[in-house]
């Protein structure tokens, strides 16, 4: 599957949990929607990331993707330190040019 290029480059960091946040996939004002939170901004999203990874040590791997209502919904393979691992969760972005300007991660 061709993922956009700011998608693919998110999801390449997070085939392994000690990668860093890909902030430059994501536009500077962009959010991410999380657990019930909302981050905004490049250090927001670089804290989320690395505190996500550290407490739960996952990594995604992309499985299908689809367009719908203007964003690209990517369901992933998540496997990390957590009880349901591994578990299938939906990724829906917002791209703004080629840049993600949205995320949000569910169940």
């Amino acid at each position: 599957m061709k993922l956009p290029a700011p998608i693919e480059l998110y999801f390449d960091a997070a085939k392994d949990a000690g990668n860093d946040a890909p902030v430059e996939a994501f536009t500077q004002d962009a959010t991410v929607k999380d657990e019930g939170r909302t981050l905004t901004g490049h250090d927001a999203i670089a804290g989320w990331w690395r505190a996500s990874h550290d407490a739960y040590g996952q990594t995604a791997e992309p499985r299908d993707m689809r367009e719908e209502d203007g964003r690209t919904i990517v369901r992933a393979e998540v496997t990390g330190d957590f009880p349901s691992s591994p578990a299938l969760l939906t990724f829906a972005f917002g791209l703004q040019g080629d840049r993600i300007s949205t995320l949000e991660i569910t169940v």
